[in-house]
């Protein structure tokens, strides 16, 4: 029980032991239990003790980091009258709506008699007892040159803007601002990604690390966020990260690095949608590996966006091929890209059979699958792919394809990858990526 809080603890006593604790308060301590943050914090949620500098709160979705920052935030400023708190976020959309009015946020942890003052036109929460906290943008580092602060609560860090610098630039700016009182602290919140600023943090020797998983807190999440959060990323690695809180490290020599793939991720917008193929790497058999299905489409301003992971397990060759079907009807593809080497011509039949009535390419590989992904790795690299959304499984395979052409990623072979391959191979590359394949249309 001892990663319990007092209150879980208080709650799985027996019955008479609990009523005979609670009957030994007065009403007053009773009433103060609903705001008392020792009470209901599990031990990772609270501070450490010691001279630390900065905290670093690593954990899964769910786990309550954002409370446990906010009451962090709401102890200094009810007890330091002259704090001066920085409150930084991705975006002050996302500061405003999370750290000080979200559920979780500031305004709604603290009782009425100690609750900020919210000056919105300010971005600023002022404390009775004279302590203010002010909203910054991640996304504006210059924001940050010039005020000083004598705390700092860091939300999501790993959302920040770390493909274009800003991140790291506004965690710097904050930092030489970080210069008033004895024992100047941050406080930062996040799910672990493979981004630069967390790893920059991880190899700080001074770092105070609090870590803990999405099931930690079980008592005070709807089981129905659980079954999600499961059914999407359970049996995968990247559930490790999501659900566990762990951070997953690259394998040296991959073709993708998980850092590379976090980088080019982006919100889905149908505007600017030129065109949308299929990628399919049927498997061998009825009992053979997954059917590998990706949508992908290509934007007016050049770049493919990787759409959908509709790939199936254990279906027969009827059950895949309504699986694509489905995703084309859904995605409004223009051409399905399989792979036919497996099963020739009868891929092509299959596909016909499902009543696709779109132009089926059957193409025939001559390379192996890591060296098909070569040059599609290069795209990414140039800022050219991006992935609206998170694709657990499919990105754990990319991370897994290695540059000397072997498979070091989940299961026997990567179909979700060669399906992402071909769909790209086709949006991309052309005829310039296919010199080595043979092209049928049915």
């Amino acid at each position: 029980m001892k990663h319990l809080s007092l209150a879980e603890r208080l709650a799985a006593m027996p019955g008479e032991a609990a009523r005979l604790y609670l009957d030994g308060l007065s009403d007053g301590a009773v009433a103060a239990l609903e705001f008392h943050w020792p009470f209901w914090a599990r031990p990772e949620q609270l501070a450490p003790a010691g001279d630390w500098r900065t905290w670093l709160i690593l954990a899964g979705r769910g786990f309550g980091k954002t409370r446990a920052g906010a009451e962090w935030v709401r102890q200094i400023g009810e007890s330091i009258a002259d704090a001066r708190i920085a409150l930084v976020a991705a975006n002050l959309a996302e500061a405003r709506s999370v750290m000080v009015e979200g559920q979780s946020g500031l305004l709604a942890i603290a009782p009425e008699s100690t609750r900020p003052q919210w000056e919105p036109s300010l971005r600023r929460l002022r404390w009775p007892g004279g302590a203010q906290a002010v909203l910054f943008s991640a996304a504006e580092p210059e924001g940050l040159r010039g005020p000083e602060h004598s705390h700092a609560w860091c939300d999501e860090i790993a959302k920040w803007d770390n493909a274009s610098g800003r991140a790291m630039a506004a965690w710097d700016n904050l930092q030489l601002g970080l210069r008033v009182g004895r024992l100047p602290q941050i406080c930062a919140t996040t799910t672990p990604r493979a981004v630069p600023l967390v790893r920059r943090l991880l190899d700080d020797p001074g770092l105070v690390i609090s870590r803990g998983s999405s099931h930690a807190n079980r008592a005070n999440l709807p089981p129905a966020f659980l079954a999600a959060v499961e059914r999407h990323y359970g049996g995968t690695a990247l559930g490790r990260q999501e659900l566990e809180g762990e951070l997953l490290e690259d394998i040296d020599g991959a073709l993708w690095s998980r850092s590379l793939i976090e980088a080019c991720r982006i919100r889905w917008s149908a505007e600017g949608c030129v065109r949308v193929v299929i990628g399919v790497d049927p498997p061998a058999g009825s009992s053979g590996d997954a059917c590998g299905i990706i949508v992908c489409a290509l934007q007016d301003d050049g770049r493919a966006a990787v759409l959908a992971d509709c790939s199936v397990e254990g279906a027969s060759p009827e059950g895949w091929a309504r699986a694509v079907a489905n995703a084309s009807d859904a995605w409004g593809a223009d051409r399905i890209i399989a792979e036919a080497n497996q099963g020739g011509e009868m891929v092509g039949a299959v596909l016909r059979a499902s009543n696709i009535a779109l132009p089926v390419r059957l193409v025939h590989a001559s390379r192996g699958k890591a060296a098909r992904a070569e040059p599609v790795a290069a795209l990414y690299e140039a800022g050219r792919v991006v992935h609206c959304g998170t694709f657990a499984r499919l990105e754990d395979e990319m991370c897994g394809l290695m540059a000397g052409g072997t498979y070091q990623g989940p299961g026997r072979s990567p179909d979700r990858a060669d399906a992402l391959v071909w769909a790209l191979t086709e949006l991309m590359l052309g005829r310039r990526g296919t010199p080595r394949i043979r092209s049928l249309e049915t």
